[in-house]
């Protein structure tokens, strides 16, 4: 079965639709390093601008733990830190990974993801089965741009070759996909993996 002429391609994010992530394993790996209790490390932690740095690749993993260590109060070297940055990663989805490895013989595969190089060397190691459907990995740390903006989804339409309203992406995150329609790629809200399953049945790509 072909798709639809007006999909191209197709654009996964990796967190939250590939692999299931959990950021409350990290503070939970924290708080034995910390004299906060862990509802404090909770509501210090967020996605903060050093965070966003770290991602665009413009710091280095050892200048992010240190703002960790500083943030939520860490006595903690960077092997115990990187402990449990790693734990956010509970598993690869199968029914998504599945879905994907049948949709790739109709539509060229991408993904994108806001991440950073020590999170990387993890997903790349844990979970390699899950990426041998994707022509391309796009990563926020070797790009220098991240999702939500704007310009990264342009760099991703130049890069492969396909206008942005040809590429469907798929993102647990509404910023990114209102971001993304904003750009002028259309864009589906991942709550659930029956929202991707749905999204290509009906363009025919399944």
């Amino acid at each position: 079965m072909t798709a639809t002429p007006h999909i191209s391609a197709l654009l996964f994010d990796l967190g939250g639709v590939l692999i299931d992530i959990d950021f409350s394993r990290a503070l939970q790996s924290w708080r034995h390093c910390s004299r906060l209790p862990l509802p404090e490390i909770t509501r210090r932690f967020s996605m903060d601008e050093s965070y966003r740095r770290h991602e665009r690749g413009e710091i280095s993993a050892r200048d992010y733990f240190a703002h960790l260590r500083q943030l939520l109060e860490l006595d903690a070297s960077d092997e115990q830190i990187v402990r449990g940055w790693n734990a956010i990663f509970v598993g690869e989805i199968a029914a998504t990974v599945n879905c994907i490895a049948r949709v790739q013989a109709n539509l060229p595969c991408y993904l994108f993801s806001n991440t950073n190089p020590t999170h990387q060397a993890f997903w790349t190691t844990a979970y390699p089965a899950a990426l041998t459907s994707f022509q391309r990995i796009f990563l926020s740390s070797e790009m220098g741009l991240r999702k939500p903006d704007r310009a990264a989804f342009e760099a991703i339409a130049a890069a492969t070759g396909f206008r942005l309203d040809e590429i469907l992406f798929f993102d647990d995150t509404e910023e990114n996909v209102i971001a993304a329609r904003l750009a002028g790629m259309p864009a589906i809200l991942v709550n659930e993996h029956a929202d991707i399953e749905l999204a290509l049945t009906d363009i025919g790509a399944l």
